[in-house]
């Protein structure tokens, strides 16, 4: 995975209306290159590849600490309301307070953590949270939000209603390296804790009696493990908008190909930036003329994954 995500860098790079060949490409990314590539490859394509790298690590990895937490195939952050509720706030950063894209990306990053810390807490009972009811209370607070979201845009300006739909959309347009630091910065606060969490989120998969009967405190980890993905999917919705699927599909195409069992955080986030940046390269070249934001390509791509997903499984007679 790590080999197709290269190759796919520098497709992303070399592709354009100023084509360059994948040696030139290579050879500029190694301080070889002419200024003219350089200013290409260096300043105008380069920080968005890499925008989507990042930004599809993070959803993958997140996806998988949710579905580990959740036992569920469906407890992604776009299912279980996370996503909605960084929406929501960066929509009410636009529509009623007139924030700047700072003030944007940090709304989206709060209104992530305090969504993520109702569901947790209204999933509650009995000393502790199943999987299956943080799902449920989590697709009861998505409609919440975005009925939140949708009567905020309502009420909006037009100007502000075109700027929230193009950033509730997802879009990867106009990113620079101004969005890879912040990116990288997250990314390599949040490995470590990502990697530590991993075995003890695998035997909680086993069952919680199972894990307190290895020592594992499950409130702990389950709680370890939401905030970090919390974070992680904050922090990519605040650099790129909601972008739909990628966390849902990612670590589901990893364990299929890896068949490894827990979390697979490190090989869903390879499959996250996979995904992105292929949904990305797509997404401009396919309508050259006209761009297509890179959420509406993973909404097909991943739509058709699920089509894939339920043939498969209804022809096994599990659905």
């Amino acid at each position: 995975m790590t080999v197709i995500c290269a190759a796919l860098l520098v497709i992303a790079v070399g592709t354009g209306d100023y084509p360059i060949a994948p040696g030139d490409v290579i050879a500029t990314l190694l301080g070889h290159g002419d200024s003219a590539t350089g200013f290409v490859v260096n300043t105008l394509r380069l920080p968005r590849a890499l925008t989507a790298l990042l930004v599809g690590a993070a959803l993958g990895a997140a996806g998988a600490l949710f579905q580990s937490i959740s036992r569920n195939p469906l407890g992604s952050p776009d299912i279980i309301g996370f996503t909605y509720g960084s929406s929501a706030a960066a929509v009410f950063e636009i529509a009623v307070i007139g924030g700047g894209t700072a003030a944007i990306a940090a709304g989206s990053v709060v209104g992530g953590l305090l969504t993520a810390f109702a569901v947790y807490l209204l999933a509650w009972r009995r000393g502790g949270v199943s999987g299956y009811r943080l799902v449920l209370i989590g697709i009861g607070i998505s409609a919440m939000l975005d009925a939140l979201t949708n009567y905020l845009l309502s009420r909006a300006r037009i100007e502000d209603v075109q700027e929230s739909a193009v950033w509730l959309t997802g879009s990867l347009n106009g990113r620079g390296w101004e969005h890879v630091w912040p990116l990288v910065v997250a990314l390599a606060v949040l490995l470590p804790p990502l990697l530590v969490l991993q075995r003890p989120l695998k035997l909680v998969e086993m069952g919680d009696d199972t894990a307190r009967a290895l020592g594992v405190g499950v409130e702990r980890v389950r709680i370890g493990g939401l905030l970090v993905g919390t974070l992680l999917t904050a922090v990519a919705t605040a650099s790129a908008g909601p972008v739909a699927f990628v966390a849902l599909a990612a670590p589901q195409i990893g364990r299929r190909l890896t068949r490894a069992t827990g979390p697979g955080v490190v090989i869903a986030a390879l499959t996250g930036s996979a995904l992105l940046l292929a949904s990305d390269v797509l997404a401009q070249r396919l309508f050259p003329s006209s761009p297509l934001p890179v959420g509406v390509m993973t909404g097909a791509i991943g739509g058709l994954y699920l089509v894939w997903l339920l043939t498969v499984e209804s022809r096994k007679g599990r659905a």
